[in-house]
């Protein structure tokens, strides 16, 4: 679909696979990561046939975070998270289509990150996260306080974080930060797989959920409920329902067209 000098695009039908491409340093974050991933899930989020995004990584190692070794002495850090990496995390949580994460390895620093913002996961058994930073007197960033906080609570992530813990794909699975643990090599099959068949759903139902799900942590139950109904309305009205539901009475698969 396009070419980046360190993120691989490519579709295959109604999935676009956007993977990391910096396997000889363990696809850590340097400058072009980190314009060039942004660019690429904008892009799969913008192409018309794409329905889900497979976020996966080349080499053995989904990302090892920040690339130190490519640090500029006295760079803003405050505004390189918030104008390089904030993009990235926005394409993934605030893009229209679901991205689902195919992660091997280490995923550490803000590789984390990328798992627990997106909205599958399929880690293989070896896999884990790493919150490495209280090792060189940082904390978590790319939104993992955030995260964290809301899938294993207050005293949980306190200790992950405190301690530069890692949470094994096992204990990502009952956590609720990953939804399914592979063998070592099989992630990424296993993640086109699972793309390839929730494609075949609803476009709406596929976006919308998302959307419900996202504005669901800001927003009160009436608030929440009001924003549903808003968004089944549009739904309900759809020519998608109405063909599945006389395929759904014939007993036949139906045909999803985002119509």
């Amino acid at each position: 679909m396009s070419d980046f000098s360190t993120v691989l695009l490519e579709r295959s039908g109604p999935v676009s696979l956007v993977a990391l491409n910096r396997p000889d340093a363990l696809n850590a974050f340097d400058e072009h990561l980190r314009r060039d991933l942004a660019a690429a899930l904008k892009q799969a989020h913008a192409d018309p046939e794409t329905r889900v995004i497979v976020l996966a990584a080349e080499g053995r190692a989904f990302c090892a975070g920040a690339d130190l070794k490519a640090a500029k002495p006295g760079r803003d850090t405050q505004a390189s998270l918030m104008n390089e990496y904030k993009p990235v995390m926005d394409a993934i949580t605030k893009g229209p289509k679901p991205v689902i994460v195919a992660a091997q390895g280490a995923c550490a620093g803000i590789g984390a990150s990328l798992v627990m913002a997106s909205d599958l996961a399929v880690m293989e058994e070896d896999s884990y996260l790493y919150l490495a930073f209280a090792a060189i007197g940082l904390i978590p960033d790319g939104g993992a306080h955030w995260m964290l906080l809301r899938a294993i609570g207050k005293k949980r992530a306190y200790e992950m974080i405190v301690s530069a813990g890692r949470l094994k794909a096992a204990e990502a699975l009952e956590a609720g930060l990953a939804n399914k643990v592979v063998a070592k090599g099989e992630a990424r099959a296993a993640a086109m797989e699972w793309a390839a068949t929730l494609a075949q759903g609803a476009p709406r139902t596929l976006r919308y959920a998302k959307s419900v799900l996202a504005a669901a942590d800001d927003h009160s139950f009436d608030d929440s409920y009001a924003y549903e109904a808003a968004l089944q309305g549009i739904c309900a009205n759809s020519q998608d329902n109405a063909d599945a539901v006389k395929a759904f009475l014939k007993k036949e698969k139906p045909v999803f067209t985002g119509a």
